[in-house]
């Protein structure tokens, strides 16, 4: 499990909630970067792939952000014969950005 930190008592306003799922949402569908349309159906993205399951519904299916964080750090500890890169542990997208594609996925 990844433990990301967070300021204790830090307030984050509506604004900051907004503008870490808007860069969470380009993150996700930056080709160069998070990369998730080339494997998944995403609302809004074009030509999605479909190696990998839709993402929707996920604050249902995830109600504990922590697993879908450490779902996209490194998916194979969870499910070893995964093909989804562990994007955390080969540092191909930070804590920051990992958390703010949660936050995005988690508005689907």
């Amino acid at each position: 499990m990844v433990a990301l930190t967070l300021s204790v008592g830090a307030a984050v306003t509506p604004a900051q909630a907004q503008s870490a799922v808007e860069d969470g949402r380009k993150l996700a569908f930056d080709r160069g970067k998070g990369n998730c349309l080339t494997c998944h159906v995403i609302k809004g993205g074009d030509l999605p792939g479909s190696i990998g399951p839709e993402l929707k519904d996920l604050k249902t299916k995830y109600p504990d952000r922590s697993e879908l964080t450490a779902i996209i750090f490194d998916e194979t500890k969870r499910n070893p014969q995964t093909m989804m890169p562990p994007f955390g542990r080969n540092r191909i997208l930070t804590e920051q950005e990992i958390s703010a594609i949660v936050d995005f996925l988690q508005t689907l």
